[in-house]
């Protein structure tokens, strides 16, 4: 039976939530991700759907295999996201001609224009938030956070 000199002892010797550094970013990166969340939901988009759509309109038609590794996703995670986006008329699957199993998926014009009004979401999002700090700040904020990045080799973009 331990005492209570020594129960007190251990709780004092435990480092607190608040003293972590990852506390914190979780603790900003929850709301931050949340308000983003509730912008999205209000056009029918998940956040998941949202950065695959993004890469999308990027990559233009591509085939679902190249879309996970560009997003370091697997290809079932993709081609989940990809039948909500085709359901949603936001996006379209095109067989190959010559082989039938090979597909090839890209948006529709519908989901083109929708793009560009997520992305002004996001950018509103990040005001809202960060639009207080001095642009010093936040690229000062942004390098440290790539920086991380680089040095732990993470590649894969967040999406939930």
């Amino acid at each position: 039976m331990k005492s209570k000199l020594s129960e007190t002892s251990q709780k004092q010797s435990a480092s607190g939530l608040e003293s972590h550094v990852g506390y914190w970013l979780r603790f900003v990166s929850n709301h931050v991700s949340h308000a983003f969340m509730q912008k999205l939901q209000q056009q029918d988009v998940t956040v998941a759907e949202w950065a695959l759509m993004r890469q999308m309109l990027e990559a233009g038609a591509a085939n679902p295999s190249q879309l996970a590794a560009g997003m370091d996703m697997t290809r079932g995670a993709v081609s989940k996201r990809v039948d909500r986006l085709c359901h949603k008329g936001l996006v379209q699957r095109t067989a190959s001609g010559v082989d039938r199993r090979y597909q090839s998926v890209a948006l529709t014009r519908r989901g083109q224009h929708l793009v560009p009004r997520l992305a002004q979401l996001a950018d509103q999002n990040d005001h809202e938030l960060f639009g207080h700090w001095s642009s010093e700040t936040k690229h000062r904020l942004v390098h440290e956070l790539k920086q991380l990045v680089q040095r732990h080799g993470w590649k894969d973009i967040p999406v939930n």
